[in-house]
């Protein structure tokens, strides 16, 4: 069993989840599976071959499933490629490469290479988005353009705010959900079915817990690629006023978006997103 599932019934039954939504994704799309120095990465790649290319990368407790919403649209302009980072519950190997080191960016630079990408845009999300801004301070010239969703690293994270969200965890399944509606701000009954698969994952899926570093304002003040973050204004787990504060102070060209009233997970901004890609 890999460490990072808490049971072997539990990976069994998330990768099950995964592989049908894989199956019933909307558009013809590969599935390769790279060698790195983390181990086997998995890639999910759709759209034209000739297009612009887009590295996604996802956030923690998920996989690249995240971005079938948006494949149909984006895959007629660019050629996608959803990143399914090591260590979460996706089809990479469970490796998790230190955060307060090059570890990452070398593990994507394995993965870049491995797709014969010298440069790309980016489109990262939480964690993903934290992985994103560390590969477009340490890689620069690999880096395009680099659009940031609700992204760690910037703001503080804010740990106080998340805790009341979190102590209904561990009454089972009731508690899970009622949890993950609150962490991801998504009471509507409309995501419902998106509140279940997150918590159903949750449910056998160990997260990474450390701090995650945040970046200086020099590494901000050196981004020089065209910018765009957007985030709620209601996200407990991170400062998203903080976040918006720095980027505004040391990526002056950086197009930054707070939404009102939304939390962590930020749902319906692909179509901006894709302009800010194209542009």
């Amino acid at each position: 069993m890999n460490a990072i599932y808490r049971s072997e019934a539990g990976e069994r039954e998330v990768r099950r989840r995964y592989l049908e939504a894989l199956d019933a994704w909307p558009v013809p799309a590969e599935r390769v599976r790279l060698p790195t120095r983390e181990g086997e990465t998995f890639v999910l790649a759709c759209g034209p071959r000739d297009a612009p290319p887009v590295v996604l990368l996802h956030g923690s407790g998920a996989n690249s499933s995240v971005w079938a919403g948006d494949a149909p649209t984006w895959s007629r302009h660019l050629r996608m490629y959803a990143v399914d980072l090591v260590g979460e519950p996706g089809l990479s190997a469970p490796a998790r490469p230190a955060l307060d080191s090059d570890a990452v960016a070398l593990w994507l630079d394995d993965v870049m290479d491995g797709l014969g990408l010298s440069r790309a845009a980016f489109v990262g999300m939480s964690l993903g988005g934290w992985t994103a801004l560390d590969h477009a301070v340490r890689r620069p010239g690999r880096v395009e353009r680099l659009a940031l969703v609700c992204p760690g690293g910037i703001g503080r994270q804010t740990p106080l705010r998340l805790a009341p969200a979190l102590a209904w965890t561990p009454f089972g399944r009731w508690g899970r959900l009622r949890s993950v509606r609150a962490v991801l701000g998504l009471h509507e009954p409309r995501y419902a079915p998106l509140v279940e698969e997150v918590a159903a994952a949750f449910g056998e899926f160990r997260p990474r817990t450390e701090t995650l570093p945040v970046f200086s304002d020099a590494a901000l003040r050196s981004l020089d690629m065209p910018v765009k973050a957007v985030m709620g204004d209601r996200d407990l787990m991170l400062d998203s006023a903080d976040t918006a504060r720095r980027l505004r102070a040391h990526v002056p060209h950086a197009e930054v978006t707070v939404l009102p009233g939304v939390g962590h997970a930020v749902i319906g901004q692909g179509p901006a997103v894709l302009d800010f890609l194209r542009a």
